[in-house]
């Protein structure tokens, strides 16, 4: 392996990706900025995930391939692809989504040109199993304003993440927490990225969001591609299952006691605390919080309902249970 140290690093995490990681690998390595390393961190896959990237291996220098003796979790493998990384910039790739040639490249040279830039993302369209055009995805902030808490008010509209996708500069990533294992743990991650600088979108379609039945979206948040179109029937019934996304984050945390709206509320509390922020532009940031999440509250008491329904059914069982045994003894 060569010890050149490149000016890029793209980490790829995956699990049972047979299906499509080979167009997404293919993607990658047609890209015409070609100074980077590609990492892949295999989550224990069960199918022909190994197998398939152990043959680009074998072609491709610029391939490191990991692969985790148990699934440490989504969150973890995560972060695990950057832990891995050296270069200058970072960027995560999916297992199912694919980018424009010149994706790489039109994203340097933003963030070679401007030292404000902090993350050079792309829009985005969806594409079916079958690579085919499904809808273009409309939701556009203004992440670019000079001011963080003007980033922080428009990264807490509901969006879809995909700027996670775009290529950042290391330095900053090393002063953000890393991915936490709870929903909505993608939002919060870039809110903290956006409270350390701008982010830039070109204006140009250059990743293509793959939408199929296997993925988490598909799973948790079926109804994300209306949601996309700023649905005017939007309701908060179709928020994704943040307790069922925790899990996925971190299978340990299945059947434990959680509460998942509870959690976001404090990390984006915990997120104000941390940055970097002058006594107005915290206020700002709360006075942005108020009016973001007004609506929402319910999902605060419906955690506490969920919990204390679970506790009482608990109890209800003990007690059945203490009475069984006492009449088995009389």
């Amino acid at each position: 392996m060569s010890n050149h140290q490149p000016r890029l690093s793209i980490g790829l995490p995956v699990y049972n990706g047979e299906r499509f990681i080979k167009e997404a690998i293919d993607s990658i390595l047609a890209q015409t900025f070609e100074d980077f390393e590609l990492i892949i961190s295999d989550n224990a896959s069960i199918d022909k995930t190994e197998e398939i990237c152990r043959a680009y291996v074998k072609e491709d220098q610029r391939i490191r391939y990991y692969r985790n003796e148990k699934n440490i979790g989504c969150a973890c493998n995560f972060n695990r692809v950057f832990e891995l990384s050296s270069g200058e910039y970072f960027k995560w790739a999916a297992h199912d989504d694919l980018h424009a040639p010149d994706f790489l490249m039109k994203c340097i040279e933003i963030l070679d040109q401007d030292p404000s830039v902090i993350l050079c993302h792309s829009k985005v369209y969806f594409i079916d199993e079958h690579g085919q055009f499904l809808q273009n995805y409309d939701i556009k902030l203004n992440t670019d304003s000079p001011k963080p808490h003007k980033r922080f008010h428009e990264l807490l509209t509901k969006h879809l993440c995909y700027q996670c996708y775009g290529v950042i500069r290391a330095t900053i990533l090393k002063m953000t927490p890393p991915m936490g294992s709870y929903g909505a743990a993608d939002g919060i991650f870039l809110l903290r990225l956006g409270l350390l600088g701008r982010f830039y979108e070109i204006p140009e379609y250059l990743l293509f969001a793959r939408s199929h039945q296997q993925q988490s979206m598909s799973m948790f948040f079926p109804d994300y591609l209306s949601f996309t179109h700023n649905n005017s029937q939007y309701t908060l019934n179709m928020l994704p299952d943040f307790s069922a996304y925790t899990v996925w984050f971190d299978s340990s945390k299945e059947g434990k006691v959680m509460f998942p709206h509870w959690r976001i509320f404090w990390e984006y509390l915990l997120s104000i605390k941390q940055g970097s922020l002058s006594l107005h532009e915290r206020m700002c940031c709360l006075i942005s919080l108020v009016q973001q999440l007004k609506g929402t509250e319910y999902l605060l008491f419906k955690d506490v309902l969920i919990v204390t329904k679970k506790f009482l059914n608990c109890l209800q069982k003990t007690v059945e249970q203490q009475a069984r045994a006492i009449l088995n003894h009389s």
